[in-house]
């Protein structure tokens, strides 16, 4: 069985709540919380930022789609992606969990941004 785990992310005074997965890719960005990351706009589809250290990603990924919501992790470049647009398949994508409502609110905020993420315990 999968075991999920809840992260929360602030971004100003608001809050999002997201579910991760139990992958190695997720347990190891687990391992960096808490953290505070600045996520600028990437191609009108996903809010990203660079993480401090790359992710085990348990061998060469193959790569998957993106929905909105979903939190990814882009491996060639170990950068963190937040997906509010759906996006077809791309190679070295890995799903690390996604946000559970609001994603509408983060596609709307223009410009850099600043957002908290830390384990919901």
């Amino acid at each position: 069985m999968i075991q999920e785990r809840k992260v929360k992310l602030t971004i100003g005074k608001a809050k999002y709540m997201a579910t991760m997965n139990d992958s190695e890719a997720a347990k190891d960005f687990l391992s960096l919380l808490p953290m505070t990351l600045t996520l600028e706009d990437y191609a009108g589809t996903e809010k990203i930022s660079n993480l401090p250290e790359r992710l085990s990603t348990g061998g060469p990924p193959n790569g998957t789609a993106a929905s909105i919501g979903d939190i990814k992790y882009y491996a060639p470049w170990g950068n963190l992606a937040i997906f509010y647009k759906n996006f077809g398949h791309a190679k070295g994508l890995i799903k690390l969990g996604e946000i559970e409502s609001g994603i509408e609110k983060i596609a709307g905020i223009r410009g850099n941004f600043t957002v908290t993420i830390e384990k919901d315990i």
